[in-house]
């Protein structure tokens, strides 16, 4: 039957397999890279998945600041089907096309082949070799998501470099990874952006078409048995996209077993592919040969009236606005549920025919690679990176990335302009007026809570994309990868705020010691990272970059308000925020800094004599007199420090890779 042909041997793959074998797989990637022979023939049977959606009648925007807030009001869950019944296979040396319009389950399908949707919410079965998938042919899949997730001030070939010593296996040196990342260069065309940033919205890099390519090179480094690619030619020219679904042929034909969902392919792009699944709103409108889909629906009625590219042809009957011969206007419109009726009756059959045991062919496969598998599992933990390894990398990754977000003119420009305003405004600040100098220690704790909270942020918000792609793919542990990040912002974020004490300490004339000028340092510096830990919990809490500059904004104009300068006697009922206000601690620190205990300006002042009648002697006694003690304000920021790390830590374990 043309319905489904020959689509599904599996004979075909194992063939290709032994070929591919037996010959020198040399001439594209490192023989390192491909020793191990690993085919995989994939099932999916009746994939069925639904979600359920909830409507809520209209709420504050304030409350859907703090996500995932219960609410008051009367919701109504609705149960919508994205995928019904998806059944096919695909063999190695196959490569399987996903085609339909936009919203027909093509994604959806793509990523519940690579495991990534909710188990709960999705039924039928996805087997590798007549198995289960399992943790070997996870390991063995490569996953190109439709949105391509980089580093922007990363160039090509660093990008590609630092996921081949993060994936690629340990056993492999440096200089075997690096030709590994030559070859794929080579073969994606991508030669003649190698040095060139990757570049976003903002900032100009390759264009969109190389920046997909670079997307299908990260999988490509693992050399995977299994290739996902969601809609891989988007934004592609027909030529670009020719070239490379015939890459993904040339791969195929070394054993590999490809899937991949395509928009809208040309006439000479879609003769490549041996399998076509036609998807309509979650339903299967066919699946078989590439080369029989145009017989089929013959068969069933629907032919188009002149040549024309047979993708273009599937997608219109997709969407029930082709031309056919001998259909009035008003079943025109019933072309859908003719088209998802027909392919039922044969929708057994198909089953059937992907079900049917494979056992020769599988029982070759699984005695092929049964000593390759044997050494992949013995290797499992030996074979990739160790912790340190994988700190090490993600690391350098991190400074070549985050140099140019923390020293980019603008920023360094705003705490040069802070620093010069605020030596200016308190130049040669008298020693006895108290009352000002108290307010340039209280502007450092100022600046320095919000500037690096606000900044810090976005850290990991920003991320989410690359991290959860990464962490999909085992890429790195979560506690490799947090540890690298929060280590490689410290220089970064502790420099610019030296910069700033050296121009405004001497300008504003504070206490000309070195010894208390770096003692003013340590404790602007330990601020700094007390604040940006702050940042990065209540970033990684909330995961959204406008909600959770919202909440740092609030908190740390709370924390000012009740630092001590602005308010000495604050009601009872609020008198407590001080105590976890990070400015409080920080605030008296400086000034014991500046002043000890108060002993020697109350002195000079004649506080002890007259009485604190004068402005600056008020302020010595609430501001600077029976202050906590610094060795408690030390150990609180310390545990601060620490303790708004490991919330963010414990948050980002909540995010699902």
């Amino acid at each position: 039957m043309p319905v489904f042909g020959e689509a599904g041997d599996p004979s075909d793959g194992t063939h290709q397999f032994k070929d591919f074998c037996s010959r020198d797989s040399s001439h594209h990637l490192p023989s390192p890279l491909m020793s191990s022979c690993f085919p995989i023939t994939l099932k999916f049977i009746d994939i069925t998945y639904k979600v359920k959606l909830e409507k809520k009648a209209r709420s504050s925007n304030i409350k859907n600041i703090f996500s995932h807030a219960p609410s008051d009001q009367r919701s109504t869950v609705q149960e919508k089907t994205i995928l019904n019944g998806i059944t096919g296979a695909v063999s190695p040396g196959e490569i399987l096309a996903v085609l339909g319009p936009s919203g027909s389950g093509k994604s959806t399908l793509l990523n519940a082949l690579a495991g990534r949707l909710q188990s709960n919410s999705l039924t039928g079965s996805v087997l590798a070799n007549d198995k289960r998938v399992n943790r070997t042919v996870t390991k063995r899949t490569g996953f190109v998501t439709q949105d391509d997730v980089l580093y922007p001030h990363l160039t090509v070939r660093e990008t590609l470099i630092f996921c081949s010593l993060l994936r690629l296996p340990h056993s492999l040196t440096k200089c075997d990874k690096i030709s590994i990342v030559d070859s794929v260069i080579t073969e994606l065309g991508l030669a003649k952006c190698e040095d060139t940033i990757i570049g976003n919205s903002f900032i100009k890099g390759v264009s969109g078409g190389e920046r997909k390519r670079v997307s299908i090179a990260h999988e490509m480094l693992i050399n995977p048995s299994l290739l996902l690619l969601d809609e891989p030619t988007s934004g592609l020219d027909s030529t670009a996209a020719h070239r490379l679904v015939n890459t993904l042929c040339s791969l195929a034909q070394k054993g590999k077993t490809i899937v991949t969902s395509v928009h809208q392919p040309s006439s000479r792009v879609y003769q490549m592919f041996d399998s076509v699944l036609v998807l309509c709103e979650g339903r299967c409108l066919y699946f078989g040969k590439g080369s029989e889909a145009m017989n089929y629906f013959e068969s069933v009625g629907f032919s188009p009236s002149f040549p024309v590219n047979p993708a273009d042809f599937l997608l219109d009957l997709a969407n029930g606005v082709c031309q056919v011969d001998g259909l009035s206007d008003g079943d025109k419109t019933n072309i859908k549920q003719l088209l998802v009726s027909s392919y039922n009756s044969l929708a057994p059959r198909v089953k059937a025919a992907c079900m049917e045991t494979t056992t020769g062919a599988c029982k070759e496969t699984v005695k092929l690679t049964s000593q390759a598998v044997k050494e992949h599992k013995r290797g499992d933990h030996a074979g990739f990176s160790t912790w340190f390894n994988q700190f090490s990398i993600l690391l350098q990754r991190s400074l070549k990335e985050r140099r140019h977000e923390s020293f980019n003119s603008l920023r360094v420009f705003q705490v040069l302009a802070a620093a010069m305003l605020a030596g200016a405004m308190w130049w040669h600040s008298d020693l006895l007026n108290v009352q000002d100098r108290l307010g340039l220690l209280f502007f450092f704790s100022i600046f320095w809570g919000v500037f690096p909270s606000f900044n810090a942020v976005f850290a990991f918000p920003q991320e989410r994309a690359i991290f959860t792609k990464e962490r999909a793919s085992g890429m790195y542990t979560l506690s490799s990868y947090f540890m690298a990040r929060i280590t490689g912002d410290l220089p970064m974020e502790l420099i610019l705020p030296t910069v700033f004490l050296i121009v405004t300490y001497w300008m504003a004339g504070l206490k000309p010691e070195l010894g208390t000028f770096l003692l003013t340092l340590v404790v602007l510096l330990g601020y700094v990272l007390v604040a940006q830990g702050l940042g990065l919990a209540l970033g990684a809490a909330i995961m959204d970059a406008k909600r959770a500059s919202t909440i740092v904004t609030i908190t740390m104009l709370l924390f000012i308000l009740t630092g001590g300068y602005y308010v000495h006697k604050m009601p009872s009922f609020l008198a407590w925020i001080k105590y976890i206000s990070i400015t409080f601690y920080s605030y008296r620190l400086l000034i014991y800094v500046q002043y000890g205990n108060g002993e020697g300006i109350s002195s000079m002042l004649g506080c002890f004599h007259h009485g604190p009648s004068s402005a600056s002697c008020r302020f010595i006694e609430e501001d600077i007199g029976g202050q906590m003690r610094p060795a408690m304000c030390i150990l609180i920021l310390l545990f601060m420090f620490f303790g708004f790390r490991i919330l963010a830590y414990l948050a980002l374990k909540r995010v699902k890779a």
